[in-house]
């Protein structure tokens, strides 16, 4: 039971860095290598949304760690997110960050040229989305 137990243990730590990371890193390589912008969509949103995941996690690291199976529910989470048959993270992009931006005003630049205070803007209306109550209009 011992190196059951031990090969367990080795594949649970493999698979959260193996999802979460190499395996939308691969695939934002070749999406970016394609000639097709349908994929780019999905993988920007994928990371977008493994951003806000990754802050969440942090804010929360206190709560989270008293959590049972608040890990096996993350990897779940974020295989729905990467897993093509679901396209995960671009509905939630769509349905809930487009929204929420739009809601709070940002004026998102077309282009590369974006200036310290449009930032600072961007900065202040995740973190107002971030800290808001559950259930504030």
């Amino acid at each position: 039971m011992g190196r059951t137990w031990a090969l367990i243990s080795h594949l649970h730590a493999l698979a959260g860095p193996s999802l979460t990371l190499i395996y939308p890193l691969y695939a934002s390589i070749c999406a970016m290598e394609s000639t097709s912008k349908l994929d780019d969509g999905q993988w920007l949103a994928y990371w977008i949304i493994y951003s806000f995941l990754a802050l969440f996690e942090m804010a929360a690291e206190r709560v989270l760690y008293w959590i049972p199976l608040w890990y096996e529910v993350k990897l779940l989470f974020v295989a729905w997110l990467v897993l093509p048959q679901f396209r995960g993270a671009s509905f939630i992009y769509e349905k809930f960050v487009r929204e929420q931006i739009r809601k709070h005003g940002v004026k998102l630049h077309h282009g590369h040229g974006h200036d310290a205070g449009h930032a600072v803007h961007v900065l202040r209306v995740i973190a107002s989305i971030l800290t808001k109550p559950a259930g504030d209009p």
